[in-house]
Order: C-alpha cells, then structure tokens, then sequence
C-alpha cells in the first residue's frame, strides 16, 4: 500500500484592509490539481497576430551542439540590448523584465570566464531565446572531448559504459528550463541569481561542481508571455503541451537544447501550488520510458529538493507557505506523467533520468496580479525565487554527489534502447529507497521490433510520409530506407519505404509518437491533461507495425531527410488532392493567384494546364503532388476569407493552411463587425449568440443566411442552433474525455480520404438528424476509443459506447458541424484537411 498523507491547498484571502488571513490546512482534505487546461474550456476566441504565425511557421532551428561551433568555453558575446518597455508585468513583481535580460547577461559574461551566451532561437514574437552555459573554461580541443564522448554515450553505450575516459572525465549536462509558462516568472529571476553566484564564487564546493558538470540555463522559456503575463505565447500556445507537435519556435528550442546538450538532469520552474510540488509524479506514468531509472532518481532529487525548501524556514503561520510536497508520496492521483507534451516527460526521452516540474508556492498571476497590493505581490515573488533558487541549488548538489550514476543510467536507458532489452518494472526490489510501490505504478510497453512507413500504393499519402519523417527525425528519431524491396514478419513492402527500428538509443521516444497507445480510462478517475495521441494515426500517413523479426538481412539506408515528393505531371490538366494541410495550403494560394480552380464531388482539387508553372512553384513550396487528370466539371472556387471564433490551436492550423483569418468573438461583434470582408464563419470558442446584441445577432443571422457556417464542439453546435442551419440534437459526452478514436467515413466531400482516426476532447455527437443532414463522418460502433481517457458520467450518460455509431461529423448545403477536434493544438495534421474542405465547400463567395 503506497504511504501518503493528505494534504490541502492553504488559501489565501486578503481583506479589503490588505492583512493576510491563512486558513489552516485540514487534516483530511486530499488535494487535487488545478482545473485542467485546454481548448474544450476555454472561454475567449484567439486573436493572435498573423506575424506570430509567420514566425512560427518559418522560424529556423538554431545548432547548438558543440560542432557548430569551433571554440571551447566561454562563448562570450555582447548581446544588443532590448527597448525598455515599461509595461513589461514582471516589472510590477520587483522582477527583471525581458528587457532587462540581455544587459544582465552582458555583465554575467564580464565577471569570469565561467558563463557563455548563445541565442537558441527566437520566440513566435520575435523575442531572442538565450542558452547560458556555465562551466570551467574548456580548450576547444577539450570541448570537442566532451561532444565525441556525449555521442559515444548515445551512439554507442555499451562501449561508453566501458570508457575510463567518460567516467572521469565527462562533464554531467544540467538543464534548468524558466518561465515555460510565461506568468510563472520566478524561475528566471532564481537562474539569474545561481548563474551570478556561480560566476563570481571560488570556494571548492562551487570549483569542483564546475569542473565536473556543465549547467544550461534556458533563462526565459517564453518571453512573449513573460511580457505581457500570460501563461501562452504570441500565439496563444500552452508551451508545455506542445513538446511532441513543436508547431512552436520555442518548444523547438527546447527540443534542440535536449538533443545537442543531452542533460542528465533537469529542473522546469513553474508556478503556482501551495506548498511546492515536486515531481516524481501520482500513477498513471508513461509506459514508453525507462521508468525504473527515472524514477530511482527523480525520487532521490525531489527528497534533496524537498529539505532545501523547507529549509528555508517559511511557515504556514508566518508567510503563508505549506510545506513541500511530492506527489508520487503525497497524492492518489492527478499529477500525473503519463503524456510526452510536458517538458520534463519529454526530456525523459532524451536520456534525463531525473526530470521535474517544480511548482513554487505563492500565487501573483491571473486575478492576484490584478488586485493584491503591490508589496504583497513582490513579497510573494521574493519567497518565489527563493524557493526557486533553494531547489535548483539542491538540484546541484545532487549531480554533484550523484554524477557517475546519473550518467551510468544514462548510459543504461540508451543501452536498452539500442539492444531492444526488455523494460524494468518498478518494485521495492528494483527501485531500492522509494517508498510505497505497488501495481498502480507499473507501467510497461510491448515494443514492436520496428515500424513501416510505406512507400507506392500502399501510403495514403506521400506528402503526409514525408512531413512524419521528417518529424521524427527532427526529434532525433533514427529512420532508415529500404534500398530495395523488403519482406518484414510475411509482409512485402516497396522499395523506397521507411522503416523506424526500434532498435535504436530513443526508442521510447520513436514508440510514443507512432504507436496507438493505451485506454487507461479504467486505471485512474481523472488525468491532468491529454491521454491519447498518434502520430502513426493522426498523421494522415500509413504506419505499420512490425511485431517482431529480425532486420539484419534488409537492405537499409539511414536517412537525413524525407526524400522530396513534390511533382506536376507534365501534360494536361492537374489534380491536386486534398488530403493534407500542405495540399489545403497550396490550393489557397492558387485561389489567391487567381486560378480558376474547381472542386470535385469527392472534395478533391482541378487544376487547368495553363496554372502549370504556378503548380510547379507550390509543388516545390508544399512538397505536394499535382497528377494528370482527365476529370471534368466541378464547382467553381473562390479565394476564401474566414471570420474565425476559434482556440490559439485552431487559429494557428488555419493560418497553417494558408487560409487568410480574421479573427471574431462576441465583444467584436458586439462592437461592430463588417461581415463583408468575411466569406465563412468558423466558431469553436467564444462566441455566444445570446450574449450579442440585437444589431450584431442581425448582422450575424443575415450573414449566415447567404454565407456558410462551419461549427465545432457546443460552442458551434449552440450557433448553428440559434441559426437554424442544421436539424440536428447535438449530444455532449464526458467533458474529460479525450483521446484517439476509431471513426468511419461517409466519403462525400468533407471526409473522403480522411483516416479512420480522429481526435477528441469533450467529445460530441448528432442526433435526431432532420432532412437534408448528411453524416460525414461516425464514431466506430462499440466503444471507438483507441486510446486516452473517456468515462462514463455518474449516471451512466456521456461515455464512449453512448458515442458509438453515431454521427461525429454532419453537414448540409451550408453548414458543417465537429463532434471532433480535428485541429487540436496544431497537432492532429491528418485531420486537418475535414476543416479545409469544409470552409470550401460552404463558403459561398458568389
């Protein structure tokens, strides 16, 4: 039985007068985490920048291993400094403001030869992202030392667990990453003191640590949010949910520092839980990695953390501060790790054996920042950092003191991966010192021996293989090619087919991306965030498991880039296919050139001889393919402008798809909105009809009585409703649920083609479906989840077999309404393509 103690949230409520009244903490309450983000709560519509877009979409990943560069440590430069901009929120917290930064850092670099600068990247808001490095000064002949000895340990573990040298000599990698979430400020204030404290300190505690470990200071995750004091990007993103998908500049930073750094450790400073939360984390845990190791010193680490900030001294009675908690110990359920979006479960793939989220204490952000005196919220701040400071300090301590192991199980993890060795279970007996394991925490995967990713016939879609492939190897995921045709386990595949062995140091990694995943709605009652999610499904390609075999007689070539599939037939009239977001987005900008291009009955795209070299340029642009076609006929499109109510996620595939948005909600509406620079409306979010005003609910309805609606979720569904477009009941399921689903499709023009997966979260479905409602797209009968978590409600209502069978999908000659997410957090790219079709074909532009 796994010993826990139960543990309240102290609240903090302050009088009219300012004085602080604590109240005590109960002996029985359990805790429970914050309300879970996500798209299905969210209230408001996004209106973030087309610019921030931009950014995202073409921002470059910036080297930041050793062999980009040719010298050793310190890299040292001076950084221009900022525009000092006096609505920076950190400035209200007594905090260091964004622009405040790089003048920091310039003097950082002045006080020694210990701290080095680089600039990792650029945010969506076109914001420097800055890597610090600290370390004993090293010869470039040492640094490249260190690199051939950080491949070894990856590329080859068994001989690197072998190597005197890499014992010795290699420098343990530590990542402390701040202010992920941009209202959580105090991490980079903490990482600013430590990195000064260290650059100026010569006792041998501080000398040693130095000469035997490098720290990485990601100092300001996400700057955007660190300025205007919200918990997303410019482009509305949660940052640490978007680790898997890297549709975000930062999270691709992020994932650059973990593969040319490799860090052995790593700390993610958040904010806020009272007392600090300090991962390992509460059942269920991810099954794809080495939990055994992670969890022997994930626990040590949090144990060491955990006394250093209790020792601080702060009181429930004096300051207001609980003491630490760690919920693996502490909690049932509800801080969970099993999903790879958040960084330190990410980080896990990368060979961190001891990763955490660290949630420091006292509240400042969202309505305390608004209405908490000044004093009170930069007292608050002050205990932050300090907390902040204490567990990165303890954190050091532990690579220290714990170095040659840290990288022994490093090595280990990689070992594992490379030999196909089987998984470790956790139990008292393989995870001596931590208390209270039992079956609730085991978690383990069958690895397949590989997986296919076809080539010829068998792919749906060549564009969609190449744009996974790339992926994956962009997380540094190893694919190979099949220099000719290839049998694995009694199947044949053509010649030029990718396969991922799963033989390979990330494995875990390889395996989360591709695989189904697991139901494991009847393990736990609640899960922190998202459940489900698969590239190998939700990618638009085909992806084939291979359970088991040998590949040593394959020809295979290892590849460093998805060969181009790009083409325009060179005669005739063209067909584009629209079964990808690149597809969508190429047809948008044939639209926008003016090409006369029509729509097929089953959704696809004619193209005329004479756009042949503007098909060229787009093929080359979007990787997409135009074939010959002797198809005639079709309905005229138009150049498509959506007035689009929608979450950040939503926002941002759009723009993906090249559509050109503007974006609405009930308040811009409200305030007067000229509906004839619109041809569309999409609403997912933050439009309510009954909330708008007699006038903007007129010029909405008559809107809608020529233009075409596209709705997803309730929010969607209530506005066709009110419109009258639709005869249909729309059913609400269990608003936790989310996850991969099984579905089948009609094959008319919004879902032929589509994969027979899609995604959900608050799932919805169509009943009672009058006249003229076509079903696009139903839930596989049964019960259609694949993977995630979807319960039933109390009374038995709103659970995934109550779903099965019915419509996920419906349209008529002028609307189309989601029971799906098809767009979720930019990451469902298969799925994409239903919106697309959708907006086109109601979009009645004539």
């Amino acid at each position: 039985m796994r010993l826990r103690r139960p543990v309240l949230i102290a609240t903090v409520i302050v009088t009219a007068a300012g004085s602080l009244l604590f109240t005590p903490p109960s002996a029985t309450a359990d805790r429970r985490p914050p309300v879970r983000e996500g798209s299905a709560s969210a209230k408001g519509a996004a209106g973030a920048p087309a610019s921030a877009a931009r950014n995202a979409l073409t921002a470059p990943v910036t080297d930041l291993s050793a062999s980009a560069s040719a010298g050793g440590y310190p890299r040292e430069q001076v950084l221009t400094p900022d525009p000092e901009n006096p609505a920076d929120k950190s400035i209200k917290l007594g905090l260091t403001p964004y622009h405040g930064i790089a003048p920091k850092l310039n003097a950082l670099q002045r006080l020694g030869d210990r701290v080095s600068v680089e600039v990792a990247g650029r945010s969506a808001g076109g914001h420097r992202l800055y890597l610090v490095t600290v370390t004993a000064p090293e010869s470039a002949r040492e640094t490249r030392a260190q690199e051939r000895m950080r491949e070894l340990i990856e590329n080859a573990p068994r001989t690197a667990a072998k190597d005197s040298a890499v014992k010795k000599t290699y420098k343990t990698p530590v990542f402390f990453n701040s202010n992920i979430h941009g209202n959580e400020w105090e991490g980079t204030d903490a990482g600013l003191k430590l990195i000064e404290r260290l650059a100026t300190a010569h006792d041998a505690k501080t000398t040693d640590l130095l000469a035997h470990n490098r720290l990485y200071f990601n100092i300001t995750a996400n700057p955007d949010g660190r300025i205007a004091g919200t918990r997303a990007n410019a482009n509305g993103f949660d940052l640490n949910r978007d680790l898997i998908t890297a549709s975000q500049p930062e999270a691709r930073a992020m994932r650059q520092i973990e593969i040319d750094k490799q860090p052995a450790v790593m700390l993610d400073l958040h904010g806020y839980v009272n007392g600090t939360l300090i991962e390992p984390a509460t059942p269920p845990h991810g099954e794809n990695y080495e939990y055994d190791l992670f969890l022997k010193n994930t626990y040590a680490n949090a144990l060491g953390m955990e006394a250093a900030v209790n020792g601080l001294g702060y009181t429930p009675a004096k300051d207001g501060v609980e003491p630490a908690q760690i919920p693996f110990r502490d909690q049932q359920e509800g801080w969970d790790d099993w999903p790879p979006i958040f960084t330190p479960q990410y980080a896990a793939f990368h060979g961190t054996v001891a990763a955490h989220t660290v949630e420091i204490p006292l509240t400042v952000n969202n309505s305390a920042y608004d209405t908490l005196p000044v004093d009170e919220l930069r007292r608050r701040s002050a205990i932050n950092v300090d907390v902040a400071g204490a567990a990165m300090r303890a954190t050091l301590d532990f690579a220290q003191s714990h170095r040659t192991s840290l990288i022994a199980d490093q090595i280990e993890l990689f070992r594992r991966g490379a030999t196909g060795a089987p998984q470790v279970p956790v139990s008292a007996e393989t995870v001596p010192g931590v208390p209270g394991i039992g079956p609730e925490d085991v978690y383990t995967t069958d690895f397949p021996r590989a997986y296919v990713i076809p080539a010829g016939p068998a792919q749906r879609s060549a564009t969609a293989a190449a744009r996974l492939v790339d992926h994956l190897l962009a997380h540094d995921v190893r694919v190979t090619r099949a220099t000719r045709d290839v049998r694995l386990a009694g199947r044949s595949y053509a010649k030029g087919s990718y396969v991922v062995d799963l033989h390979q140091p990330k494995r875990g990694l390889a395996n989360v991306m591709l695989a189904d995943g697991r139901d494991i709605s009847a393990k736990v009652s609640t899960m922190y965030d998202i459940s489900g999610w698969s590239l190998g499904r939700l990618w638009g390609a085909t992806v084939e498991r291979v359970r088991s075999g040998s590949l040593s007689a394959v020809a295979l070539r290892a590849v460093a880039a998805a060969t181009r599939v790009g083409y325009v037939a060179p005669r005739g009239d063209l067909r584009l296919r629209l079964d990808t977001p690149q597809e969508i987005a190429a047809l948008n900008s044939l639209l926008r050139q003016g090409v006369s291009v029509r729509r097929t009955a089953d959704g696809n795209a004619l193209v005329p001889s004479s756009a042949r070299p503007k098909a060229d340029a787009l093929a080359r642009a979007y990787d997409v393919v135009f074939d010959a076609t002797k198809t005639t006929g079709g309905t005229l499109l138009h150049p498509t402008r959506v007035a689009a109510a929608v979450t950040a996620g939503e926002l941002f595939a759009l723009r993906e798809m090249n559509f050109d948005v503007v974006p609405v909600s009930t308040a811009i509406l409200n305030a007067g909105f000229d509906w004839s620079s619109a041809d569309v409306l999409f609403v997912s979010s933050g439009l309510d009809h009954t909330a708008l005003t007699a006038s903007a609910r007129t010029a909405l309805d008559a809107f809608l009585g020529i233009h075409g609606l596209v709705g997803r979720g309730a929010t969607g569904a209530a506005v066709n409703t009110a419109a009258g477009l639709l005869s249909v009941r729309p059913v609400e399921g269990n608003g936790d649920a989310n996850g991969v689903v099984r579905v089948v499709n009609s094959g008319g023009p919004v879902t032929a083609g589509a994969p027979d997966h899609s995604f959900v979260y608050a799932p919805l479905w169509f009943t009672d479906l009058g006249p003229g409602v076509r079903v696009e797209q139903s839930y596989a009968t049964g019960d259609p989840l694949v993977s995630g978590h979807w319960r039933a409600l109390e009374d038995g209502t709103g659970g995934p077999t109550a779903a099965g069978g019915q419509a996920s999908v419906v349209s008529g000659p002028h609307a189309v309404l989601f029971g799906t997410e098809p767009l979720f957090r930019d990451h469902p790219k298969g799925e994409f393509p239903q919106v697309g079709r959708a907006l086109l074909a109601v979009s009645r532009t004539w």
